[in-house]
C-alpha cells in the first residue's frame, strides 16, 4: 500500500501567519503530538504542541518559530512502511505527505497507521503464533517453510528482529493454524530453540515447557 492510500484529509495545516493560540486549539481539538505548516500549499515543517505551549505570546504568529519546525514527511509514491518508519523516528502523531514539487497533500496518522500495519502482519487472520530464536547464520526461509509446509500448514506472516545484547534473530510466524503443537516438535526435532508459542489451547506451553526442562535434565 503506498502512503498516498492513506491520506487522512480531516487534519488541518497551518499557515505562517496563524497564532500560536490557533495552533494550539488545532492540536487540542485534533488531538496530535504536532501539526503540518504550509506556504502557499508548499510544506515547510511541523510545528509541536511542546514548542507553542513554550512560546512566548499566544498572539505571536508561528512564523517566529519557524527555527523549531521539524521537518519529517514521505512521498506520496512509496511504501507505507517509510511512514511507520518516519514516524517512529520523528515521534510523531502524523506524518506529511508531500510530492515531487513539495505540494502537502495530507497527513497520516499514527492511528490508521496501526491499523494498516496490522493488516499487513495480517492480524487479522486466525492462526496461532511461534517465535524462534537462532543464531543469524542459522536463519534459512526455504527451511523454515518447508517445516511448517511438512504440517499442512502456510505461513501468514513472517517477522525478524535482532537483539541488540546478544545479536541473535528472533524470528515471529504467524501459521494459519492454530493447532500448532506437532509444528512446534517438528522445529525441535530440527533443533531450533522455540521461545514460545499461542495456539487453541493455552496448556501447550506448559507441555512445551516440560519438554524443555525434560531435555535439559537429560543433557546434565
Amino acid at each position: 500500500m503506498l502512503t498516498v492510500e492513506l491520506i487522512n484529509s480531516n487534519i488541518p495545516r497551518l499557515q505562517l501567519q496563524d497564532s500560536v493560540s490557533k495552533a494550539l486549539q488545532l492540536i487540542k481539538d485534533f488531538r496530535v503530538t504536532h501539526l503540518p505548516v504550509v506556504a502557499e500549499n508548499k510544506y515547510l515543517g511541523m510545528v509541536s504542541e511542546e514548542d507553542l505551549l513554550d512560546a512566548e505570546e499566544e498572539k505571536m504568529p508561528i512564523e517566529l518559530l519557524q527555527e523549531h519546525f521539524i521537518n519529517p514527511f514521505v512521498f506520496d509514491n512509496e511504501h507505507f512502511l517509510s511512514a511507520v518508519n518516519c514516524s517512529n523516528q520523528f515521534d510523531t502523531s502524523v506524518v506529511p505527505v508531500v510530492n515531487e514539487s513539495k505540494d502537502l497533500l495530507g497527513v497520516i496518522t499514527s492511528t490508521d497507521l496501526l491499523k494498516t500495519l496490522g493488516n499487513f502482519a495480517g492480524t487479522n487472520e486466525i492462526g496461532g503464533i511461534i517465535v524462534l530464536e537462532m543464531e543469524r547464520s542459522q536463519f534459512s526461509i526455504s527451511e523454515i517453510s518447508r517445516i511448517v509446509e511438512s504440517n499442512d500448514a502456510t505461513i501468514l506472516h513472517l517477522n525478524t528482529t535482532v537483539q541488540n545484547d546478544t545479536g541473535l534473530f528472533t524470528v515471529t510466524l504467524h501459521i494459519n493454524k492454530k493447532e500448532i503443537s506437532a509444528i512446534v516438535s517438528t522445529f525441535e526435532r530440527y533443533e531450533y530453540d522455540v521461545l514460545y508459542f499461542f495456539g487453541t489451547e493455552n496448556f501447550e506451553n506448559e507441555i512445551h515447557s516440560n519438554y524443555k526442562h525434560l531435555m535439559n535434565y537429560l543433557d546434565i
